[in-house]
């Protein structure tokens, strides 16, 4: 087959054109090696970049010429000999190539290299032409990315630390405004690290960090606190101070002080599990200790003056009784004042706050029935009352009892009273179920009427919701009682 007319005119023109002198104007580096790395021919672009004269390196090898070690010398040693056994072209696309200059000296550059095979007839490889770019620029460009990347790295750790730094700061500005007193304690020796406006003001604005506690505050040492310190730091376990009383000195008159602390030496611990440090934190509570004190006071002399109202009530009633020959009433409205006073004493006891149930029950019987605990049971959880709720109960134990010994299980010497009570949740609100029962007495009768102890057992703690119900059974009294506490 013919080649077409264009065709040939094609062919015509490429076998024109003469290959050696188009590479050797061409502005990239070419050089041409034989087998045994021998330059052969170079171009003008190749002999600019690495700066030599053509009579100074023709013939040479071309490590001979261009010296070279390491990895350089093995990636391009590597790669023309991949060209001679294999007949195909090799590339390296980046490889550290240092020429030398005129004076001796060295720079670095790096080169792009593309190994191309001239073959004889028979398809060995006679000639290796080389191509080459200079990437030095590119990878001066690359590495200014990267310093720059390093640049901008550092420029975030350090608005990180910043940051950082900024919440130390803030915390710092936290604790130092604190309305309770804190401070860090360091080392075996109690070195202050920080204290806080609060720390400083109870102790009289004295200089304390760099100071240790027997230096800054000599007067606790005696008080055994420095003692204490040392325990918090050998056994690792804080220690809770509880309104303890503290003696301070003021630095400005040298007067000893006295303050109630509420704290705690909190062990600083290290991941390793040592103990580096306390953490104290507290509050100063001496005007609350002082006002309960106050609170104390006073409601001793209440209780005081009611027991004297409360033992006029009784000498004028022995008085009316006495005149009227009604000793058996008397004794019925002193008892029903002893029980008064005995539950009146126990809100003393508890500051007139909540009283429990339990002591209630067993300081009535033991006021009415005796101490002889064999002749009744007191069972039931924890339950706390309200004054008006205990004055209450007190009053209806003490009935039920002066009726047990009277005519119930207790006038004889086998019956027994059971006091039981329990809490259920109504409406979302707690009611107690209280029994009071009785066995072993003689046959217990429904009175015709009811008398006083009825009518005040049957009003129960006074709400409008409490429910109580008298059973008189055969058996034994049974009282159920059904309220709020």
């Amino acid at each position: 087959m013919e080649p077409a007319s264009g065709d040939t005119r094609i062919l015509d023109t490429v076998s024109a054109i003469d290959f050696e002198e188009l590479l050797a104007s061409s502005p990239n580096p070419y050089v041409l090696f034989d087998r045994d790395y021998a330059i052969v021919w170079m171009n003008e672009a190749y002999l600019t970049v690495t700066m030599r004269d053509r009579e100074e390196i023709i013939g040479r090898n071309l490590f001979e010429a261009f010296p070279s070690e390491g990895e350089s010398f093995r990636k391009l040693n590597g790669s023309l000999r991949r060209v001679i056994e294999t007949g195909k072209s090799d590339e390296i696309a980046h490889i550290r190539y240092d020429i030398a200059n005129p004076d001796g000296t060295y720079d670095t550059h790096y080169w792009s290299a593309t190994h191309t095979p001239l073959c004889n007839p028979d398809g060995s490889v006679a000639y290796i032409l080389q191509h080459t770019v200079n990437i030095t620029e590119l990878e001066e460009l690359r590495r200014l990315r990267d310093t720059a990347g390093v640049v901008e790295r550092a420029r975030s750790v350090e608005k990180r630390y910043q940051s950082a730094a900024d919440e130390l700061v803030r915390v710092k500005n936290l604790i130092e405004q604190a309305p309770g007193f804190v401070a860090v304690l360091t080392g075996p020796e109690h070195r202050f690290l920080l204290a806080n406006a609060a720390y400083r003001s109870l102790l009289g604005n004295r200089e304390l960090v760099g100071r240790t506690v027997s230096e800054a505050i000599p007067e606790i040492v005696e008080q055994g606190f420095v003692d204490t310190l040392d325990k918090v730091m050998n056994t690792g376990r804080p220690y809770f101070g509880n309104r303890e009383l503290v003696a301070l000195t003021q630095p400005d008159t040298g007067a000893r002080q006295e303050f109630h602390l509420e704290f705690i030496f909190q062990p600083i611990s290290e991941p390793s599990g040592d103990v580096t440090g306390v953490f104290v934190q507290g509050y100063d509570v001496t005007e609350e200790v002082e006002a309960q004190d106050r609170q104390k006071l006073l409601i001793n002399e209440l209780n005081h003056r009611v027991k004297n109202t409360l033992a006029i009530v009784q000498s004028l009633a022995q008085q009316s009784f006495g005149k009227l020959g009604e000793r058996a009433g008397l004794d019925i409205f002193l008892a029903r004042l002893a029980a008064l006073a005995s539950a009146h004493n126990l809100l003393t006891d508890c500051n007139w706050k909540m009283a429990d149930l339990e002591t209630i029950v067993q300081q009535s019987l033991a006021a009415t029935a005796g101490s002889d605990t064999t002749r009744y049971s007191v069972e039931g959880p924890i339950v706390t009352l309200h004054p008006q709720e205990a004055v209450a109960l007190a009053m209806i134990i003490h009935e039920l009892a002066t009726n047990a010994l009277k005519y119930g299980a207790l006038s004889n010497d086998k019956g027994r009273v059971a006091i039981d009570w329990e809490l259920h949740e109504a409406d979302g609100s707690p009611r107690l179920i209280l029994d009071w029962r009785e066995s072993g007495g003689p046959p217990v009768e429904q009175p015709d009427q009811p008398g006083f102890g009825s009518r005040l057992i049957s009003r129960g703690f006074g709400n409008r919701d409490d429910r109580v119900s008298l059973e008189y059974n055969r058996d034994g009294l049974h009282c159920h009682l059904e309220a709020s506490p």
